[in-house]
């Protein structure tokens, strides 16, 4: 892809009456204002290109799911006094941009390779990534949304949908309330699955909207989570990882399936 093929298709995803998008070729930039208030972002193409080559269109993806919660979120100006508890912990792809298109820092955390924490301000319909240059100007400090948000989240229900395949179970929790992959924070649900599993215990965030859990009894188990959790990732509106995790020792590692055997944490099986 190049940058030309690159520009028509974010101005074919991004276009809206409310909105008018600028192409700056000195720059190779992208501007996208709304224009009620003629507030917008800027992306560099370039930049967007590179994410491209390494991450293949969940960059794009990701960069889209920004730029239109940005906006959204610049024409309501929303303050933290009085919603502390709506903030909450969004799970996002490794590739995910760490800095807004002004450059201020995304307040995040660490989570897996494949993965990472972001924390977001629910606004109902939509909800504002919180960044660093926010939070001073709000007088709340980094560990004290990171804390507020870890609360919110065992707030939210888990209850799931079971499957099972070929002796194999596999649970759904899918509520897209923006926060279905974020409930694999929640220490509490984790525990209450491992005593429930008789196999191995494995979970999937292939996209922002479903969280699976898999009891992984047989081999066949393994394929079929593999199977599932590619399928879910491409048709899921805000990809994140086609690599299923195993728990190991209480920590979470990205599995390798490519043959009918129990893989090895974190690397490929033998032939």
């Amino acid at each position: 892809m190049n940058k030309e093929e690159l520009r028509k298709i974010l101005e074919e995803k991004l276009k809206s009456d409310r909105r008018t998008i600028r192409f700056d070729r000195k720059t190779d930039q992208l501007r996208i204002e709304n224009k009620s208030s003629g507030k917008g972002v800027t992306l560099s193409l370039a930049e967007l290109l590179s994410r491209f080559s390494e991450a293949g269109s969940r960059a794009i993806e990701d960069s889209l799911y920004y730029v239109n919660h940005a906006l959204q979120a610049m024409e309501r100006s929303p303050h933290l006094k009085g919603k502390e508890d709506k903030i909450f912990p969004v799970i996002r792809s490794a590739s995910f941009p760490s800095k807004t298109s002004d450059g201020k820092t995304l307040v995040s955390s660490e989570h897996t390779a494949e993965t990472r924490i972001f924390y977001a301000l629910d606004l109902g319909d939509s909800y504002r990534l919180l960044d660093h240059a926010f939070l001073k100007s709000e007088g709340v400090s980094e560990q004290s949304v990171i804390e507020m948000a870890n609360f919110n989240l065992r707030s939210l229900p888990t209850k799931s949908r079971k499957d099972v395949v070929r002796n194999n179970a596999f649970y759904f929790i899918n509520y897209n309330d923006g926060y279905d992959a974020s409930r694999i924070l929640n220490q509490h649900l984790i525990e209450a699955m491992r005593e429930k599993a008789n196999g191995d215990l494995t979970v999937a965030v292939p996209h922002q909207d479903v969280l699976i859990f898999g009891d992984i009894v047989n081999p066949e188990g393994y394929d079929i989570l593999a199977q599932m959790t590619m399928k879910f990732f491409t048709t899921g509106k805000i990809p994140i990882t086609a690599l299923p995790f195993i728990f190991n020792r209480g920590e979470l590692e990205p599995i390798f399936i490519l043959a009918k055997k129990r893989p090895a944490p974190g690397r490929k099986p033998d032939k």
